[in-house]
């Protein structure tokens, strides 16, 4: 049986690849549990500092499986619940995992294949990419990645998206904030990895985590709540290996190389 995802490793930059490119790389309960476990385990690996996530074929994600689909039908309650935890479980490993994320997205990216894009800390997407969340087409609703979508690009972006359900260009993603930088596709694959190696060794990876973590939670605080934590996570910094020996080379005039 073909694995539903490949994984490799380069240097410092681990590779999660979706490959179910005869099922235009839709999501079903076994993918989704297969890059939950994929991405805790490159979390836990201190050699990996950027994980990238990318799609073999000509589609990044479909969304859905159609056969996944058709079972939802039966499910009660509680066992719909229970497998939207599991979505839940990896978009939330994906935006708050401790390395950074970086997709490469080579083809649409649809429903609950944009959400996994909308998680990615940096999108690089061809010129050809489509986006959009197209749940509310067959009544469903984007309810998760709406979070996300959310916080990354703002209501007055996010509430067309999520409500007329319509896929929009890599240069309206772009334009939106969804997409970091638009690539050629015979481009895209050596300047994801000239974007990873130049975080792989100018980045501490003890900042990326702490800054992400930050991000994360920051904004649901009130003014002086934000201020305390951010007060706080400034003291601990200081006092970690990281930044004593990059505060060091730096008054040394020594390169810092991480």
């Amino acid at each position: 049986m073909e694995e539903l995802i490949l994984k490799e490793r380069e240097d410092r930059t681990g590779y999660i690849t979706l490959n179910r490119e005869e099922k235009r790389n839709a999501l079903s309960p076994a993918l989704i549990r297969s890059l939950l476990a994929a991405f805790t385990e490159m979390e836990n690996d201190d050699d990996i500092k950027t994980i990238v996530l990318k799609a073999k074929g000509e589609i990044f994600s479909a969304g859905a499986d159609l056969a996944y689909l058709q079972q939802l039908q039966s499910y009660t309650l509680e066992e719909n619940l229970a497998d939207s935890r599991l979505l839940k479980d990896l978009y939330q490993k994906i935006y708050i995992n401790k390395k950074a994320v970086i997709g490469q997205v080579e083809g649409h990216a649809i429903a609950g294949g944009c959400g996994l894009a909308t998680v990615c800390d940096f999108v690089f997407a061809v010129p050809e990419a489509k986006f959009g969340y197209t749940e509310s087409r067959i009544g469903f609703v984007p309810a998760l990645v709406m979070v996300y979508l959310l916080r990354k690009i703002g209501e007055a972006k996010a509430k067309p998206m999520l409500i007329k359900g319509d896929l929009i260009s890599a240069s309206k993603a772009h334009e939106f904030g969804l997409v970091y930088e638009i690539i050629e596709k015979k481009q895209i694959e050596d300047k994801v990895k000239e974007f990873c190696d130049r975080i792989n060794t100018s980045v501490s990876s003890h900042s990326i985590s702490q800054t992400k973590q930050m991000i994360a939670q920051i904004r649901d605080m009130d003014l002086e709540s934000g201020l305390e934590f951010a007060s706080m996570m400034n003291a601990k910094a200081r006092g970690h290996a990281d930044c004593k020996e990059g505060i060091s080379k730096f008054l040394n005039k020594e390169k810092i190389k991480w």
